[in-house]
């Protein structure tokens, strides 16, 4: 346990406990146990199992939380450094952010108690930690929710759509291909129309993207594919309900399409002075709407999320504890 707020050690310290969506028990039994050595009334929110968010007050009611998420995705990357950056999975996405925050709140606290902590689980699979944690409001002001955006605050935040496409056909022998009907064929088909389908725009956003991230099928090389399923994620920059007609339009006859999974796309506070971006990738303020007006600020960058070689700046990790300090005095008006 750190016996004192540095954000550079203390990002190391929770890289090195791995914490994979799912497995978060650890980092945040850590993470209360060490609020609590710094003064908070630190508090273990239950979600799933083991699986807690963790959630953190200095004096009744908070005007504002910073929050971000605890859990990475795959694979678990120890962390290391050099005289410039700290690398490791969770470095930039959300680790360092959490320790950035941290020392933030404790630079706040000699003008205000009124600050909270909330770090959550779940952020990269279905935001099911902050699900929950909106069901426990505090009724707080604002909510700077922390992402890799290179200290620059979000205007906007794309949403995602995550659609699981699934043809069938009938198995028959390989040398004889007539008598059977290929899954994987119609499959194939689906995703060719998807592809070639134009997709919405925003002026002021940029378009939306897809990706097709997963596909399997079939039985063995010899035999015709009774089975096949693919899985995309849209990211929104808009309403979804034309854009749904026209997937199940192009789809029609080949697949059927699940509609798995939604986060809109939202707008976000900006702050003077302080450069702006667009992000491209969802984070956990669609499901904090209880939580206050939402600012979206970080350091890191997304291009090396998920990466292995994902890093921070420590340049960029300190330089992020002062402009916390600075969005909160102009939030709350300090």
């Amino acid at each position: 346990m750190l016996s004192r707020m540095d954000p550079l050690r203390l990002t190391r310290e929770l890289i090195d406990i791995e914490s994979i969506t799912g497995n978060e028990g650890g980092v945040g039994d850590y993470l209360q146990k060490f609020l609590s050595s710094l003064g908070y009334k630190a508090e273990k929110m239950p979600v799933e199992g083991s699986r807690h968010n963790v959630y953190a007050t200095l004096d009744g009611k908070p005007d504002l939380v910073f929050s971000t998420h605890m859990d990475t995705v795959p694979p678990f990357i120890p962390s290391s450094e050099d005289g410039e950056n700290i690398y490791g999975r969770g470095s930039c996405d959300a680790k360092g952010i959490i320790a950035a925050q941290i020392a933030a709140a404790e630079r706040l606290r000699s003008r205000t108690s009124r600050i909270g902590l909330l770090f959550l689980v779940g952020e990269e699979r279905d935001s099911q930690g902050a699900k929950e944690a909106n069901q426990h409001s505090p009724d707080s002001r604002f909510l700077i929710n922390g992402e890799p955006t290179d200290n620059r605050i979000g205007r906007a935040s794309k949403g995602t759509l995550r659609v699981v496409l699934t043809a069938t056909g009938r198995m028959a022998h390989s040398a004889y291909p007539h008598l059977g009907e290929s899954a994987i064929e119609k499959l194939v088909e689906a995703l060719h129309r998807l592809l070639k389908m134009k997709l919405p725009e925003n002026p002021e956003i940029g378009p939306t993207t897809v990706n097709i991230g997963l596909i399997e099928g079939g039985r063995a090389p010899n035999v015709i594919p009774d089975f096949a399923r693919a899985q995309l994620l849209y990211r929104l920059v808009g309403d979804t309900t034309e854009l749904r007609r026209e997937i199940q339009h192009a789809v029609e006859g080949l697949a059927t399409p699940e509609f798995a999974l939604e986060i809109p796309y939202v707008k976000l506070r900006t702050v003077d002075g302080v450069p702006e971006m667009i992000a491209a990738f969802t984070t956990d303020i669609p499901a904090l709407t209880n939580w206050g007006e939402p600012v979206l600020l970080g350091p890191g960058s997304i291009h090396v999320a998920h990466t292995d070689r994902e890093f921070i700046s420590k340049r960029e990790l300190t330089d992020a504890v002062e402009l916390y300090v600075r969005v909160a005095n102009k939030l709350l008006g300090l």
